[in-house]
């Protein structure tokens, strides 16, 4: 693997040559080859000069030669150097700023608002948005509500820890009745509010296999149904992801393998989670290229997160999925303000 290159050791030409080449790239999606950018380098060399320039940027890991093409095209290095030295970020577009803030100020707390912020990304950005959804060490159950549906099942809303709301639906043994439910809801509010719920529901077992020949019809009820509304393998969804699709336009993916195995990890989650666990230890906003996501399936893509943040706690990342040949400059700052807007809706929620 060739080695990191700082943009220092290049001169201004070689700088500029990099800089112009990737933004061709980016824009086209073709090699760029010498006579274009001698056209396009506004600078006062030969075509001699700048094959050479591009040979020395071809020997440092920048550019590499695609197989029968007299251009050149951008390693996972060539982007590292462009996006950490020669990239200038452009403000975000005012349309794209004023849809984001008006979407993410309409809705509050729970899945339903990652899952509308997941789809933002992925519909203004045109590649796939992630939203890692909130991860702590327990769930405080603040208030709990059951409401009865048919053919015995029973919608759960959970209200847990900073007024975060979680939807399920149970299948107990039983039909219950709208007054059932609400005398078993009364009692979890009150005997339980403010604790964790997997402290909660390993009690109620314990208490159902101490007592369970003296105990009474409701608390047998409220067992039963707390035991499935707070199982914690209904607790966790990892993360939330839209617009799988919008890869399917990339040439670059356009593979049917590649898009086989990038939807596999996509639906196996343990990749992207683990990407997303690092970005999480770093802080910050943190681009993965290619390769250094070490995942060979990402390794056609780019991996753009952003941290979001409630009362000064980072609660999870966001961010895109799309090919290495993406418009950086537009797609950093989009990720950037969806984190920071996330972070005051889950505050005002």
């Amino acid at each position: 693997m060739p080695k990191t290159i700082s943009h220092d050791v290049m001169n201004e030409r070689s700088q500029h040559l990099l800089k112009l080449l990737i933004t061709r790239y980016i824009r086209d999606g073709q090699p760029v080859g010498s006579r274009t950018l001698s056209r396009d380098a506004e600078l006062d060399l030969s075509s001699a000069t700048i094959r050479n320039i591009m040979a020395d940027l071809e020997e440092m890991g920048l550019v590499r030669s695609p197989h029968m093409s007299a251009g050149r095209v951008p390693t996972a290095q060539g982007y590292r150097v462009f996006i950490d030295s020669l990239l200038q970020i452009n403000p975000l577009n005012g349309a794209e700023e004023a849809l984001l803030r008006k979407q993410l100020t309409q809705l509050y707390g729970g899945q339903r608002l990652m899952e509308q912020t997941s789809t933002l990304l992925s519909e203004i950005t045109h590649l796939v948005g992630v939203v890692m959804l909130p991860r702590r060490d327990s769930n405080m159950l603040r208030h709990v509500e059951f409401l009865s549906l048919s053919n015995k099942r029973i919608l759960v809303i959970l209200v847990v820890n900073e007024q975060e709301v979680q939807n399920r639906i149970i299948y107990p043994s039983r039909g219950y009745s709208e007054r059932e439910l609400q005398q078993i809801a009364n009692y979890l509010n009150t005997e339980f509010a403010g604790k964790d719920i997997k402290t909660v529901r390993k009690h109620l077992l314990q208490e159902l296999k101490a007592v369970r020949k003296h105990i009474d019809e409701t608390m047998k009820a409220a067992i039963e149904v707390a035991d499935q509304a707070f199982a914690t393998e209904e607790m966790v969804d990892d993360f939330v992801l839209s617009g799988q699709t919008n890869l399917m336009d990339v040439a670059e993916l356009s593979n049917v393998e590649k898009l086989r195995d990038l939807f596999a990890a996509f639906n196996q989650k343990q990749d992207i989670l683990h990407l997303f666990d690092q970005a999480i230890k770093a802080q910050g906003m943190q681009i993965f290229i290619g390769e250094e996501s070490g995942y060979e399936v990402l390794g056609d893509c780019s991996v753009i997160t952003s941290p979001y943040v409630l009362k000064g706690e980072i609660l999870g990342v966001l961010g895109v999925i799309g090919p290495t040949r993406m418009a950086y400059e537009r797609i950093i700052p989009i990720v950037d303000l969806t984190a920071k807007l996330l972070g005051s809706a889950l505050t005002q929620g």
